[in-house]
């Protein structure tokens, strides 16, 4: 009966709980005079109080306007904190002062001057004590609601008391406890929950029927949240995390908005902070042009590119959509920096002689950035012709342009799979560093040069996001094949580290970035199975659980990627970033590659294509998916 007149009490216009509030401090003000004078004379009604009854209206003509003042009624009762205790005991003081003054004024003469005191600290309690209260009784009712999920939080620090003050304002979420590795945490409470050990995650689980648990530790390096994933992977938790630091503060992001774990947490890379000098090289009170400005990598480059304060940002992309959303991303992260970099959004094909030529004469571009390309494998394995047009020709067409325009430097943006291909992607890819190789021996006034990495995580045709998808829908998850594994590096760290690289380039060379330890993808899908609080079925059980079906490589897909094609590599100044020596193809293959080519894209010949393509990149080696799986 008490939570059904509660929650009727809660569900009032804002005025009226206003207005309940005013008539609750009418009441308990004079109340709380007569308290005073209750304890101090002991009795109900002494002659004082009859002489003096004059004081009792006071305290309320006077009481009201003060809590007005201090804002007292404009804070919400179920979210009261410490400002509204201060309001408070503010506006109790204020009123006991009043109340001597009015005494001494009035020269009552018999009026104990411990009565203002008395009445102060009852007031405090009572108005104070009647918010806290409600607030207590509405925190009973959504404790015991079968709706409202229970939660613990992982960080006691900062984080996780933002979090559950946004958590309480939801409504969605009850907070059962914290838990932290912090030892000197560990036993202390924060309004009113209890921090505990992460030992005690299994008792909690069993006894609050606990399935989520959400990481506050956005300021934690990579690898302490991959140990603290690995550690939690063993509960049937859905695991989730707060946004981080820079997407709180830069306002991409409320600390309360929950996000699924970010694959990158479990590989534990942590990026190696990186060469300023570097980064200013290419890009610092220059023209700067990206191409593919809309795709993965690309839009990243040109996010890091505007923050080094380049002259001007020449956005290039063939896809309108793509090109008007990374334009208003531009538009809001200039904003949010205070950066005053023009930046022009022109859409094009790399594989438009007229176009690139007159767009880099007609800005003056001095550093350029490829990263337009046709990259889904059994994509550009099925449409060949496109796949040549636009991953050899385009880069063909847009390396003479620049030697033509007087580009400085030229980085392309490069792939593992074009190391030893098996797809027709990965040999378009390395016959254009083929050409490129070929162009800067021909030492002309641009730097050409490549720089060769794996997946990036969260890039367009990702299995990152697929998983996660396929997990919330139930599964199953779906891997090509038991085997495969992949070199996995974040977008942010990929795009800094291809700017860093281009730096270094004197002409020709193939930078090779640093990826890590390869990943298994079939642990991948188990990893993510078990942090978003499921289990891997495995011969049908548990009924509950999510299965990984196997359906077989793709044309053209690998097993393994590699970076090199040989083992002649050395380092740089850079610890993630390696130059890899590798041997330049006769620049008359190289034409002859693109003559046929020509001819086979006129006549749409893709056998001829491909025999091209098997010539001119003598490691290239198609293999048919149901061989490799066989």
């Amino acid at each position: 009966m008490l939570n059904l007149g509660l929650e009727r009490l809660l569900a009032l216009s804002r005025g009226k709980k206003r207005w309940l509030m005013v008539a609750a401090d009418v009441v308990m003000l004079p109340l709380a005079l007569w308290s005073g004078f209750m304890i101090r004379l002991a009795e109900p009604v002494p002659d004082i109080m009859l002489e003096t009854w004059w004081l009792f209206p006071l305290v309320i003509l006077v009481g009201i306007p003060v809590f007005v003042r201090l804002g007292l009624y404009r804070a919400i009762v179920r979210f009261m904190g410490t400002r509204a205790i201060w309001a408070v005991g503010t506006g109790v003081m204020l009123l006991a002062l009043v109340l001597w003054a009015a005494v001494a004024l009035a020269q009552v003469e018999s009026f104990p001057r411990s009565v203002p005191i008395n009445f102060a600290i009852v007031a405090f309690i009572y108005v104070g004590g009647s918010r806290f209260l409600v607030r207590a009784l509405y925190h009973s009712i959504l404790a015991t609601d079968p709706g409202v999920e229970p939660v613990v939080i992982y960080g006691a620090g900062e984080a996780g008391v933002q979090l559950l003050s946004g958590l309480k304002s939801g409504g969605r979420f009850r907070v059962i406890a914290f838990v932290d590795d912090d030892r000197a945490l560990q036993g202390s409470s924060i309004d009113g929950i209890r921090v505990r050990d992460p030992s005690a995650l299994e008792g909690l689980i069993k006894h609050y029927r606990l399935r989520r648990l959400l990481l506050a530790i956005p300021s934690a390096s990579r690898a302490d949240r991959r140990t603290i994933l690995e550690k939690l992977e063993s509960y049937p938790l859905y695991i989730q995390t707060v946004p981080s630091m820079d997407s709180v503060v830069s306002g991409q992001a409320r600390l309360d908005e929950l996000e699924d774990i970010d694959i990158a947490d479990l590989l534990g890379r942590d990026p190696v902070p990186p060469d300023r000098e570097l980064l200013k090289v290419s890009i610092e009170d220059r023209v700067v042009m990206v191409t593919g400005a809309g795709g993965s990598i690309g839009a990243e480059l040109c996010r890091r590119i505007l923050r080094l304060k380049p002259r001007l940002l020449v956005l290039y992309e063939r896809n309108e959509f793509s090109l008007y959303r990374i334009e208003r991303d531009l538009e809001v992260l200039a904003d949010e920096k205070g950066l005053d970099v023009p930046v022009v959004a022109l859409l094009g094909s790399v594989a438009n002689p007229r176009r690139v030529t007159t767009v880099l004469k007609e800005y003056g571009v001095q550093t350029l950035y490829h990263a337009a390309a046709y990259k889904h494998v059994p994509i550009v394995e099925a449409n060949l012709i496109e796949g040549v047009r636009n991953n050899v020709f385009g880069t063909a067409i847009l390396a003479d342009a620049a030697v033509e325009a007087g580009v400085e430097r030229f980085i392309l943006i490069s792939t593992d799979k074009a190391v030893r291909p098996t797809n027709v992607m990965g040999a378009t890819k390395r016959l254009a560093e083929m050409l490129l190789q070929n162009r800067a021996r021909q030492s002309p006034p641009t730097i050409f040069s490549m720089v060769r990495f794996g997946n990036v995580l969260g890039s367009s045709g990702s299995v990152v996001p697929l998983f996660h998808q396929q997990i919330r829908d139930g599964g199953p998850v779906t891997v090509t094949h038991p085997e495969i594994t992949r070199y996995f590096m974040s977008i942010p760290e990929a795009a800094e580290l291809v700017i860093q690289a281009g730096a270094m380039a004197e002409g020709g060379e193939v930078f090779v970035l640093d990826m890590g330890e390869p990943v298994r993808i079939v642990d991948l899908a188990h990893r993510m199975i078990r942090l978003h609080g499921r289990q891997v079925k495995e011969d049908g059980q548990p009924e509950d659980g999510i299965e990984v079906v196997f359906t077989g490589l793709r044309p053209g897909e690998k097993l393994f990627e590699e970076l090199l094609i040989g083992d002649n590599v050395v380092g740089t100044s850079h610890p993630k970033i390696m130059r890899a020596h590798e041997s330049c193809v006769d620049p008359g293959e190289v034409r002859y590659a693109l003559d046929t080519l020509d001819l086979a894209e006129r006549d749409m010949n893709t056998e001829l294509a491909c025999q091209v393509l098997k010539r001119a990149v003598v490691e290239y080696e198609p293999v048919p998916s149901r061989q490799e799986s066989g």
